[in-house]
Formats: structure tokens, sequence, C-alpha cells
């Protein structure tokens, strides 16, 4: 499908509804698009849809056209799990759950995963993984910046989310997401709404985290192992939840939702008006 059939076919969308929303318009016209795509690999189909969005945006710059198309992207970038390579990190029941989906989906992809010092739970997750007959590489957990220009996306979970969207995990996956950030591949969360906490941490020592160890190492040297680390909202990019798809900037208001509704049953019945 070149440019001008595209355009056309856009067109022809807004021609058959005058009511029709810009934003579908051309979600549709980027379906259609996608049916006659021969890309055949991920990264080959992101780029043909960048490039198909760039298009249409050319045709018409409003803010539907372009949120429409961004939002199909995404939603393509995480369900195209098909001959896909994901990179994950550590331990996580959540993403090894959504794994398995798509496994029992007959989705075929690789996992690269870190070790995850200090104490390997990376290992434990290649073994599970193993178990679903999914190809598993461990890689160091210094070498997420060189595995990062191999992979298509990133999924973490998270022990907890924060106010502003940030989450709180396992060490290291705040420069995971640096590098995922820098080198422009998606990075997803999926987590509970169980583990949405009312903390509003602006950095690493806003937030109080558990260290394993932390010892004098002679008169000048000291040694610290912390236990977990903050990623803010800006590198995310969905946040995956029992209550939806989640932008980072819409947590707050799952939060706030999630707080009325506990103060509210704890109100006793004789006191509501």
């Amino acid at each position: 499908m070149d440019d001008k059939e595209l355009i056309e076919y856009f067109k022809s969308q807004m021609k058959e509804d005058p009511d029709t929303a810009s934003a579908v318009a051309a979600i549709r016209t980027l379906l259609e698009f996608l049916k006659r795509d021969k890309g055949e690999t991920i990264q080959g189909l992101r780029a043909n849809l960048t490039s198909a969005i760039e298009t249409l945006c050319g045709v018409d710059s409003s803010v539907a056209v372009s949120s429409g198309g961004e939002l199909f992207l995404r939603f393509i970038s995480l369900t195209s799990l098909e001959y896909s390579r994901i990179l994950t990190h550590a331990y996580s029941r959540v993403v090894l759950r959504v794994l398995e989906a798509a496994v029992a989906a007959k989705k075929r992809f690789s996992v690269y995963i870190t070790e995850s010092q200090p104490d390997l739970s990376g290992q434990k997750m290649a073994k599970a993984l193993c178990h679903l007959n999914v190809p598993v590489t461990v890689v160091l957990d210094a070498a997420i910046g060189y595995i990062m220009e191999k992979v298509d996306l990133v999924i973490v979970g998270a022990e907890g989310v924060v106010e502003n969207g940030g989450i709180i995990n396992k060490i290291g996956t705040n420069q995971m997401a640096v590098c995922a950030k820098a080198q422009n591949k998606p990075f997803y969360v999926v987590a509970e709404s169980f583990k949405f906490v009312r903390l509003f941490p602006l950095n690493q020592q806003d937030y109080k985290a558990d260290t394993l160890k932390s010892a004098q190492m002679g008169q000048d040297l000291k040694e610290e192992h912390p236990w977990v680390d903050y990623t803010s909202p800006s590198l995310i990019t969905l946040l995956f939840t029992d209550l939806g798809v989640l932008t980072p900037s819409a947590v707050s208001d799952e939060l706030i939702k999630l707080y009325l509704i506990s103060r509210t049953l704890q109100i006793p019945n004789e006191n509501r008006t």
C-alpha cells in the first residue's frame, strides 16, 4: 500500500461517514495498511507503520490523527509478540503469566533475561520459561546496553506503582528503562492494582530502599547493594493492569478512585449522606 493508496483510503473513510472522528478513520486506514503490509519482522512493521502515520499526519495535521496513530502503534507493538524478541528483568510472577498466555495463544517469541544480581533471580525466571519451551538467553546485568539493540520490546513487573506512574522494582530496572528510552524501545510494565501505593518519589534518594549489605571496608571504602530502584514515569510506555491499560499519567486518577472507594467502605452506613 503506497502513500497515494493510503491517503485515498483515509479520505474515503472520511467521506463515507462525515461524522466519523478523524482518529477512527486513521485507525481504520492503518488496519487496512496492516493487512497489505509485507513486513516480516516487528521492527520492520513498526518502521512501516510509523511512516504510514507520518503520511496521514501530512494529510490531516490534527492532534486526533497523530494520537490515534500513536495509540495504534503502541497496541500493535505489544500484541504482535509473533517472532519478537523480548527483554525482561529478574523474576516476575505476573510477567511469567503474560508469557504463559502468549505461549498458549501459539505465539512464537524469544526472551532475553538478566541474571539479576545479587540473588540471581533471573536464573529462576529462565528455568520457568524453559519449562514452557520458550527460547531463553540469560545475559549479564551489565550487558543491558549491549543487548537492547537486539530486542523489540521490554516487559517488566513491579513491586510497587507510585502516584506519578513510576515504579519501584528490582535493582537494575531503572538502568534498563534508561537504555530502552535511549534506543527507542517500548518499555512496558505489568502489575496488579493492589501494588498501587501512595508514594511520590522524585528520585532514587526520595525512596528509602532496603540494602542487602552496607559495611565499612576499610577507612575510605563503603560497599552497598540496594535491593530495589525507582523508575520514573517518563521512561515508561504503558502499564498493563487489571484496571486496564494505563498511561503513567493515568495512575494517579486510578489511585484516587481506589482511595475514595476504600474510604467509602470504611464509613458506617448511618454516617453516609
